[in-house]
């Protein structure tokens, strides 16, 4: 499972530069400053947190235990949501979609939580 996880982080970063790259050089002329920061938002948690999920993947080799786990599902769905909705409202102007972004803020606070449960939990194993 490990090495979806990487290979999914690694596709997910890859995205987040191609976004941002497209954010930079094809939106500039196209969507006003507001707008323009919200998609910039949307890169930056996007890579953050792709980062995150290479990080973690690479700690559960060879096994990963469950709060790796739920750490990598967490901050896959904390990328979907979080920075998926932000891409929504910034493109489309589609105000609503800003009320999904916190759900995606916290699956990211559950994977970083998840990720301290794991060091807590090996440290009492050592």
């Amino acid at each position: 499972m490990d090495r979806k996880f990487l290979a999914t982080g690694a596709l997910l970063a890859f995205i987040a530069v191609a976004a941002g790259a497209f954010g930079a050089h094809g939106l500039k002329n196209h969507l006003d400053s507001d707008m323009l920061a919200i998609f910039e938002t949307a890169v930056k948690y996007q890579m953050y947190h792709s980062l995150g999920l290479i990080l973690v993947s690479l700690m559960g080799r060879p096994k990963a235990g469950p709060w790796i786990l739920r750490s990598s599902w967490l901050f896959i769905a904390g990328i979907a949501i979080f920075s998926g909705s932000l891409y929504i409202l910034s493109l489309s102007g589609i105000k609503w979609f800003g009320a999904l972004t916190p759900f995606g803020g916290l699956a990211f606070l559950g994977g970083w939580l998840s990720l301290l449960m794991h060091a807590l939990k090996e440290k009492q194993k050592a």
